[in-house]
């Protein structure tokens, strides 16, 4: 969060140092990582600390609560929303950390030979037996279209999922943030890596306290289900919604970025080098996570430290 934090006030400062800027929060758990962003804002930019509102979206009453014992120390800054859709258009930016990858999902299969080639959806039906999955033929109408921006149909058997929620999410951000940054952290593939031949039973995964649940059904109730980031599809949605691509690059390269870009960062974190290496090294979370950062009226010339050492996205994720 410290390290984030710095990211955060370059932005401020590269919007102009607006006296209205908000930082919002979405999928912030308990509010760990709030609490780092505002201690480091008061501690090395008492001017922003000053002026920002710190604002999270969180639908849910118990971890609203959660948050708000958490961050009594900052009640004078922070503030609560249920909803994107009810949020007041802002100016500053959006940060979500692991929020996509919990999103509803379509599941699909691929049927069929040669001409006959096509797709299923995959539905949950209930039995007397239990749940279980069906397949059956493809009747929302974007769904349908979405199909059509696949590589061509694998052969019978290939799972894979498209998420419709995020694109959606996409765009009710969108229509929210006045001038700004989006940033997301989350873990995902570009699109031609995600729809690889060789990725045969797609990125559908079960987890329960920290650990891979091999059936969907052994602890319905008890366990996340998480799905890979499709960043092509997120970035082409943002696009269409005003939004411009800033950077995308892995943890690694992010987090370097920042500290190489500003000196108090790599102070912080040199006094805490082991958590940090655990983040950054390419062996631990530095590969497995992405940094995607997409901006709304912000000067064309300006670019953010964490994507210094970047290559070209739109190569990486198969942009026109």
């Amino acid at each position: 969060g410290k390290l984030i934090a710095g990211q955060f006030a370059e932005i401020w400062e590269t919007l102009g140092r607006p006296d209205d800027f908000v930082i919002v929060e979405q999928g912030a758990h308990h509010g760990e990582f709030a609490t780092d962003v505002l201690e480091a804002l008061r501690e090395q930019n008492p001017d922003l600390f000053a002026t920002a509102r710190y604002r999270l979206v969180e639908p849910f009453a118990l971890l609203r609560e959660r948050q708000q014992g958490v961050l009594r120390p900052f009640a004078g800054r922070t503030e609560w929303v249920e909803s994107l859709e009810t949020m007041e258009p802002f100016c500053g930016v959006h940060f979500s950390n692991e929020l996509l990858d919990a999103m509803p999902v379509h599941l699909l299969v691929a049927t069929g030979k040669g001409e006959a080639r096509g797709w299923s959806e995959r539905l949950v039906e209930r039995t007397s037996c239990g749940f279980t999955l069906v397949d059956r033929p493809i009747s929302d109408a974007r769904l349908a279209q979405r199909l059509t921006k696949l590589p061509p149909v694998r052969e019978a058997g290939y799972e894979t999922e498209i998420n419709l929620a995020t694109l959606d999410w996409m765009e009710a951000l969108a229509g929210k943030l006045r001038r700004g940054v989006v940033l997301i952290a989350d873990y995902g593939l570009p699109r031609h890596e995600f729809y690889a031949p060789s990725r045969r039973t797609g990125t559908l995964q079960c987890y329960a306290d920290h650990r891979v649940v091999p059936s969907l059904w052994e602890r319905v109730g008890q366990s996340d289900l998480t799905t890979h980031v499709e960043w092509t599809s997120l970035v082409e949605q943002a696009e269409v919604c005003g939004l411009q691509l800033a950077g995308y690059t892995d943890q690694h390269h992010f987090l370097t970025g920042l500290l190489s870009t500003h000196a108090a960062l790599a102070a912080a974190g040199a006094e805490k080098s082991r958590a940090l290496q655990t983040l950054i090294h390419p062996e631990f979370l530095g590969m497995k996570f992405q940094f995607l950062g997409l901006t709304k009226d912000f000067p064309v010339e300006a670019s953010l430290g964490g994507f210094k050492f970047a290559r070209d996205a739109r190569a990486i994720l198969g942009l026109e």
